[in-house]
């Protein structure tokens, strides 16, 4: 798995893990690093499935906003083997992805919720199948930060419907929608995430 990294100076007990959409690569989510995680050492991974130049994903899109359980579930599996070879078991990660790396933020949180501080979803959305942890988090309400645009027609509604009902039975979310944002990321989102993560590590 291909990684670009950064190293904020004040070096703590967390590392943000930042996850690309479908079609990007590492690079695209780097430059929110330094405003929404300025104190945080970061690491930008790359998905598996190559789909052309400098164009990857975690996963084929089948069915949009429904992707089958199996492949999700390799994808994540692909990204906690990086974990474990490179980060110290005692470090909590922040995961911040967007669109189709929104819904691997909320995947890697669905599977090993002690590693997780507070998960940030742009864009993205939760998967209909059951995961291993959903009934830890319906208990122990994990910090969620979910933004997206009002004017975002990309993700498919049956989705966003899904995870404006799951999200607030299993996290303690932070809700924001955008007026006059389509599928992407703006400053006004930049800050609030930022803001977020300061205030949850």
């Amino acid at each position: 798995m291909i990684t670009r990294t950064g190293q904020a100076p004040r070096v703590g007990p967390y590392v943000a893990v930042f996850l690309h959409g479908y079609g990007s690569n590492e690079d695209d989510l780097a430059g929110l690093a330094p405003h929404t995680v300025p104190d945080l050492p970061w690491v930008s991974l790359r998905a598996p499935l190559t789909i052309g130049p400098s164009s990857y994903a975690w996963f084929e899109i089948l069915t949009p906003g429904n992707p089958p359980p199996e492949p999700l579930a390799t994808a994540t599996e692909g990204v906690w083997s990086w974990v474990d070879e490179h980060l110290d078991p005692a470090t909590k990660l922040v995961p911040i992805g967007f669109s189709q790396g929104g819904l691997m933020a909320s995947e890697l949180l669905r599977t090993r919720p002690e590693r997780i501080a507070a998960t940030v979803i742009l864009g993205g959305f939760v998967q209909a199948a059951e995961r291993p942890a959903d009934a830890v988090l319906a208990s122990t309400l994990p910090p969620v930060f979910w933004g997206r645009g009002a004017e975002d027609t990309v993700i498919a509604a049956a989705a966003v419907e899904r995870t404006d009902a799951w999200l607030p039975t299993h996290s303690t979310l932070t809700r924001r929608v955008y007026p006059g944002l389509a599928h992407g990321v703006d400053a006004r989102e930049v800050k609030d995430v930022r803001a977020f993560v300061d205030q949850n590590t």
